[in-house]
């Protein structure tokens, strides 16, 4: 039986852990769950001092998107009856980011735009309201807004944008089962040409689309090795009209908990969230994210999903004795 606390103890004092390690965590038993969870929470104690981070997101452009990935709702390539619509103006921009810092408490606000890359008219939109956004609203500035090349990576850095949020979406090894539009090799070119502009990259992926503990364990140590700022962890809410959710299977809420615990070790340091899909995946043991490893998580709405209350967000991370970050 592993040890937990002795090996969160040496993650604290500096070791890292190996794949090996990292797919033994992962495969810990319905039973040991507990105890694995409660060394990843003295991790995120240690690391991230008993504070939460609060992202909110605004859906700028939705839909009609080029890319095949096979779970999203905004691709065109599926008949998911999802809103489309194009660049909505700065002034709802700049509104949706002040209500996000005001009566959300989020700390960290992205613009996210669907299709495939920077290179379309609204790019220009785009760093025109994130230099809004530096000079209106007090908030960490972010985008998301698909492949991005060095020189726009540091128009949008010359723009006030501090973040950049790319996912890898999955292990390298599994990409193709789940896009053929573009490469995994895009994905990393684009984190890897807004880290040189000077920006954070946040990068993570999507779980529960078909890929196995050994792939988890995979995308964890990429995102490892290209040293991203924070990882957000988005587990499958399946739309209809996807190729995912044909063959849905759901992953068990303990078995969510392991694999943000694991993560936890493997990227002790970094910024852990928990965005899309938790509330279906988590259901009533929601809480027991922040006890698993995750120190951020979305508020408001995800792209094409609702999500639940600010207010009860809020609430559970005071129940908890956590505290938001100002």
């Amino acid at each position: 039986m592993i040890d937990y606390l002795t090996l969160a103890n040496q993650v604290i004092s500096g070791k890292q852990i190996g794949k090996d390690e990292a797919l033994s965590l992962i495969n810990t038993s319905d039973e040991d769950t507990f105890l694995l969870l409660a060394a990843a929470n003295k991790m995120r104690q240690h690391f991230k001092n008993n504070k939460v981070k609060l992202c909110a997101i605004i859906n700028a452009k939705s839909g009609k998107c080029p890319e095949n990935c096979i779970f999203c709702g905004q691709s065109a390539h599926y008949n998911t009856k999802v809103m489309e619509y194009p660049l909505v103006d700065q002034k709802e921009i700049l509104n949706s980011a002040k209500n996000a810092k005001k009566d959300m408490k989020a700390t960290c606000f992205s613009i996210v735009t669907s299709g495939k890359g920077s290179k379309n008219l609204d790019f220009d939109s785009i760093c025109s309201s994130v230099s809004a956004l530096e000079n209106e609203v007090d908030i960490n500035r972010c985008t998301s807004i698909g492949t991005l090349t060095l020189e726009d990576a540091k128009k949008l850095k010359k723009a006030g944008l501090k973040k950049y949020h790319h996912n890898l979406e999955t292990a390298e090894s599994f990409f193709p089962n789940i896009c053929t539009t573009h490469k995994f090799s895009d994905r990393i070119e684009t984190i890897k040409n807004a880290k040189e502009a000077g920006l954070d990259v946040c990068s993570g992926g999507i779980f529960g689309v078909g890929e196995s503990l050994e792939q988890r364990i995979e995308l964890a140590f990429t995102l490892k090795e290209l040293d991203v700022t924070s990882v957000p962890i988005n587990i499958l809410n399946p739309v209809k009209g996807t190729p995912a959710a044909e063959n849905y299977k759901q992953m068990t809420p303990l078995e969510v908990l392991r694999l943000i615990a694991t993560y936890r070790f493997v990227l002790p340091e970094k910024d852990i969230g928990i965005f899309g899909g938790r509330e279906l995946a988590l259901r009533d043991l929601q809480p027991l994210l922040f006890i698993a490893g995750a120190n951020v998580i979305l508020v408001g709405n995800y792209l094409t999903t609702a999500g639940q209350s600010p207010e009860k967000d809020t609430q559970m991370i005071k129940d908890l004795g956590l505290e938001i970050e100002g």
